[in-house]
Formats: C-alpha cells, sequence, structure tokens
C-alpha cells in the first residue's frame, strides 16, 4: 500500500506539440499553466503513470510493456524541432502486467504491446506536467468500438492502482471538433456541451456513470465531438473514482470551452 492515494485526472493535451512551439498569441499558455502546475496538487510524487490517450486504438485494452518505450510523432505538418522533442521516462512492464491481470480478473479483455511507444497525447502533456522524464509511464489504448460503459468499467479494474502509488491520467480533449477551434459558431454548442460534462462529472458516481453512457444526448454534443475518441478517456478516469469528480481547469481555447476534471 502506498502512503498517499492518488487522484485520476482526466487532462486536455492540447493540439500537437503546442508547448513547444511559438505562441505569440498566447493561446496554449492557460493549458500548459495548467498542466506544469499538476505535480504541486498530487498527494505525493507518483510511483508510476498510467495514461489513457484518445490516439491509440486497439481490439479491447492494450499496454505499452517497454522499459523504454520510444516516442511516436504521430502528427503532421509542424516545425521540424517538434519532431527531435525527447522524453526519455522509463517504463514499467511489471504495471503493465498488474493492469492486464486486473482487467482480466475484471472479464475485460486485455493485452501487452512490448513494441508499442509513448504518442503525443502522453508525451507532450508529461513533458510540461512532469519534465523530468523519471516517473515510469505505461500508455493504454483505448478500445476501438468506443463503447462508453466499457471504458467506464475499465476505470474500477484500474482503482486499485491508485492505492498503490499509481497516477492515472485520460488525456483527450473536452471538445475535440477540428473543424471548430477558431470558429466563433462554435462557441455557444461548446459551452453548452461543457456546462453539461461539468455537471455530469460533478454528480455522485451511479449518476455521472448514466449520464456519461448516454453522453450523446448531451447539448452539441457531435459538434463538440464528431468522433469521441478524445473523449473516452474521461470515462476510465471517471470510473476509476465512486465519489464525485471536480472542475480542475477551465478555459476559452480558440473560441471553445475546455475543460480539465479531477477525481479523488
Amino acid at each position: 500500500m502506498h502512503d498517499s492515494k492518488q487522484p485520476a485526472l482526466f487532462i486536455p493535451h492540447g493540439g500537437g506539440p503546442c508547448f513547444f512551439m511559438d505562441d505569440p498569441r498566447g493561446i496554449w499558455r492557460g493549458m500548459e499553466a495548467y498542466l506544469r502546475g499538476i505535480a504541486a496538487t498530487l498527494p505525493a510524487r507518483p510511483r508510476a503513470i498510467l495514461v489513457v490517450s484518445g490516439h491509440w486504438e486497439t481490439e479491447g485494452f492494450a499496454f505499452t510493456g517497454a522499459e523504454h518505450p520510444a516516442l511516436v510523432y504521430d502528427y503532421y505538418n509542424f516545425p521540424p524541432h517538434t519532431y527531435e522533442l525527447r522524453y526519455d521516462a522509463p517504463g514499467d512492464p511489471t504495471l503493465a502486467a498488474r493492469a492486464t491481470a486486473l482487467f482480466r480478473d475484471a472479464r475485460l479483455p486485455a493485452s501487452i504491446d512490448a513494441a508499442r511507444g509513448l504518442d503525443h497525447g502522453v508525451f507532450i502533456p508529461l513533458k510540461v506536467a512532469f519534465p523530468d522524464a523519471a516517473i515510469p509511464v505505461v500508455e493504454m489504448s483505448i478500445d476501438r468500438g468506443l463503447d462508453p460503459a466499457l471504458h467506464l468499467a475499465a476505470g474500477p479494474a484500474l482503482a486499485p492502482l491508485r492505492d498503490e502509488g499509481v497516477l492515472i491520467i485520460g488525456s483527450g480533449m473536452s471538445f475535440h471538433n477540428m473543424r471548430g477551434y477558431g470558429d466563433p459558431r462554435f462557441t455557444a454548442p461548446s459551452d453548452a456541451f461543457d456546462a453539461w460534462l461539468t455537471r455530469a462529472v460533478e454528480a455522485d458516481a451511479d449518476i455521472r456513470a448514466a449520464e456519461l453512457t448516454r453522453w450523446e444526448d448531451a447539448p452539441a454534443a457531435r459538434a463538440s465531438h464528431p468522433r469521441e475518441e478524445h473523449l473516452i478517456p474521461l470515462m476510465v478516469a471517471a470510473g476509476a473514482s465512486d465519489r464525485p469528480g471536480r472542475s480542475d481547469y477551465r478555459e476559452q481555447v480558440l473560441e471553445t470551452a475546455i475543460s480539465g476534471f479531477r477525481f479523488s
């Protein structure tokens, strides 16, 4: 048992390598400050970090099992220096095996991918939040079926890890419509969806699970997520707690409401 139970978080990871590029308009500064401040809010330094990324989809769930995971530069048409960014955090094959066993005990499909590296939904925000790259990192995929109930069920399976010093992070975006960013016509719809999402997150766990399972019925749901792969990591983080969550961060970014959430 670890001395301090870690929370589960849902964080926005920004746009590509946005935090490591010139930002003359200050678009990403608030989000960067939020990410940079996460470590100071934790009860203790995590023993390891497990990140559920909206950028890795598999049949069933998978965990990275490499001792020294490579990086996957899965963003396109950015400045050359952003493809030279490094985040040399160690992997944690033991944690990957433990998580896989927990899933199998819960009758959830899970496997270990010893070759997979960390994609930008993982290494970009962690490079801001934990720049020393000293904490072991395991990435978890989302199931390509994108079933919210399945991902909510994954949370309780992972919950014991929180007592073992593992920080669980869902990495995505609370609004993810590429055509909507920077378009003022999406300000009101994104605000409506964000308000609904915040209410759902802050509800008691059973109500929260029911609401998130039916997220497509929310105001402006499909305007905010034409495809929900960036929302699905929230389901895992929410499922890892039986207590009401809370809004940890909210900001207008490129004319749209973006939030981060914490589950204690």
